[in-house]
Order: C-alpha cells, then structure tokens, then sequence
C-alpha cells in the first residue's frame, strides 16, 4: 500500500511544483488562468429561492471594505481580530457585503431595500446590473419597502442627479422609522456626524412624501410579509416575517452586520448601532426566535446569498448558510 505523507515539507514542495507547472505547455491547449486575461470580477451576483410559492431572489449590489479597528464598540480590537480569524478572514478589515431581496407573490413584485444607487463605495454599486440580469426592470416593481433609512439601504431608490428609479412603485415605509428621521427639531439638533444622514433621508424621500405609505410593525403590510419591530440598529429598524404554506423566511435586516461577528456574538454592538444595548438585545431575541422555530432567515450583510438558518453555540449561535441549487 503506498503511503501518503502529507508532511509539511512535502506540501511545500508539492505547492512548488505546481508553480513550476502553471510554466510549462498544458494539455489541450490550455493555458494559465493569468495568461488568459482572467476577468477580476464575478458573475452576476442573484440567487432565487422559495419560501412556499412566494420566489424569493437575493440581489448583489457589491462590498465596501472598513477598517476592523473601531467597528465593534464594545470589544476589544484583538478578541475582534480573534473572531474574523476562527472565520478565516482577514484580521485588519472587513469586506462588508450588501444583498437586498425581490419578492415575487401574487403577480406583483416588492423590493426590500435598494441597495447604495451610485452614492456607495467604488466597489458596490452592481445592484442594477445584478437585477436586470435576474430579469427584472425597474419599471415592473409595484412596491419597495424600507427596513430603515440608512444609506446603503435607501440610495438606490433615487440617484444622485434626482433621478426616481422605480416610476411604478408604491413607497411603503416603517412609521417609526419615518417619524424619527423626518422629525426637522431632531434634524437640527442632530450632531454634525448624523447631519448627512438626515439629509439623505430628505433628498430621497422628499420628492415623494405626500405618496409615502407608513405601516406599522405587528400588521402584514403585504400579502404573505408582515412588519416586525426591531429597534437598536435605528430607532424604527424593521425585520420582515415572510410566510407562505409551509414556507417561513424571517428577513433579518439589519439586525446583525457580518455574521462571523455579530451572530456568532450577538452582545457585540457594530459602530453603525444607533443604540447599542437596545440594538444587542433585539439581535439576541431574534437569534433566539428564529432559531428555535427553525426559520430560514435573510440577512443584507451576510456573504451572498446571505441566507441559511441560525443554530445555537453556546452563548451565541451561528449561520448555517443553505445549500446552493442551481433550481429553485
């Protein structure tokens, strides 16, 4: 029987002599991936699935990359460094990854989010590629729902130069969330690091606010999606429970940002959490629901397709992403 000597040194000496390889002629004509002008980007990036007969499509609209130092308020930077690691991810920043959903019910089709428009990082902004791709054009969205007001939530609703994106959408928004950042006495106290983000608010919304539909949370404000309060990250952040047959989908928002962090330490609290103890207490709670009633869950912060289910661990849980289909 021939023995398999999985040494270090004869590892290395095999990398070596793969290096060596990518030199040489290849059969059939093939040449090295870098000889052939390799393409640095993906496919596009959308993925559907079922949740009952409701068709469900994740939508890519790219990452922007943070500096790890500073992004957890109330950890340590190196037991933060020790969890992107134990997630074999770079220990220095984050690649902080936006998915927002298309939801196909009863012959309409609803938006949850945006995505960042043309006002994210250089690298985000694939959203309206991504979308069109799936088969999608903007002027057949009949509704676009709002988890919260942040911009890379928000933005793509409406483009820098004013433009409105989806001519035929209703415009449906959490009342919280609406209340608090239309507020002009809150505006104009804001501190001069949130100014930009009220008036964010205001440039998208602005030209459409007499035609704004508010919902509460605790009511189904679509057939099959019901509103469900999650405050913390903003003061109306709202989570969405899609039910249809047997099918449950609980659409996490933004209840936690990347899941090596904040699922697997739901007390940790991002530096985007505008109340960061009320934020980690709705994380836990959640975590806590969906993964007792084994609910497929969909988060916008997680690796695409950013959707699987929560499992407990200990203190704190983990995703386990779903298993890709090339059927839905």
């Amino acid at each position: 029987m021939t023995r398999l000597d999985l040494s270090r040194r004869t590892l290395m000496a095999g990398a070596g002599a793969l290096a060596a390889a990518s030199t040489l002629d290849l059969p059939f004509g093939i040449a090295p991936a870098h000889a052939q002008g390799a393409p640095v980007n993906q496919n596009p990036g959308f993925y559907r699935y079922k949740v009952g007969d409701i068709t469900v499509t994740a939508i890519n609209d790219g990452f922007a990359r943070r500096p790890l130092e500073g992004f957890v308020r109330n950890a340590e930077l190196a037991d933060v460094r020790k969890a992107m690691e134990q997630a074999y991810l770079p220990n220095d920043a984050l690649s902080i990854s936006f998915t927002t959903l298309a939801i196909q019910a009863g012959g309409k089709l609803t938006l949850i989010d945006t995505g960042n428009g043309d006002s994210g990082a250089p690298t985000s902004g694939a959203w309206m590629k991504n979308f069109r791709a799936a088969g999608f054009d903007p002027k057949d969205v009949s509704s676009v729902v709002f988890s919260h007001f942040h911009g890379d939530h928000i933005n793509g609703f409406r483009l820098k130069d004013g433009t409105a994106v989806f001519p035929n959408a209703e415009v449906m928004v959490p009342a919280a969330e609406w209340a608090f950042w239309m507020d002009d006495a809150k505006a104009s106290a804001a501190p001069d690091a949130m100014k930009g983000a009220f008036a964010g608010v205001r440039r998208v919304f602005g030209p459409v606010a007499k035609d704004v539909k508010q919902f509460e949370a605790g009511k189904e404000i679509l057939p099959g999606i019901t509103a469900v309060a999650a405050p913390g990250h903003t003061p109306g952040h709202t989570v969405f429970a899609v039910a249809s047959g047997t099918g449950k989908l609980m659409i996490m928002s933004d209840t936690t940002n990347h899941p090596a962090l904040f699922v697997r330490n739901p007390d940790w609290s991002a530096v985007f959490d505008m109340d960061g103890p009320q934020a980690a207490a709705t994380r836990r709670k959640l975590l806590d629901m969906v993964s007792a009633e084994k609910m497929q869950v969909a988060f916008y912060h997680a690796p695409f397709p950013a959707t699987g289910h929560i499992a407990k661990d200990g203190n704190g849980f983990e995703l386990v992403p779903v298993q890709w289909s090339s059927a839905i």
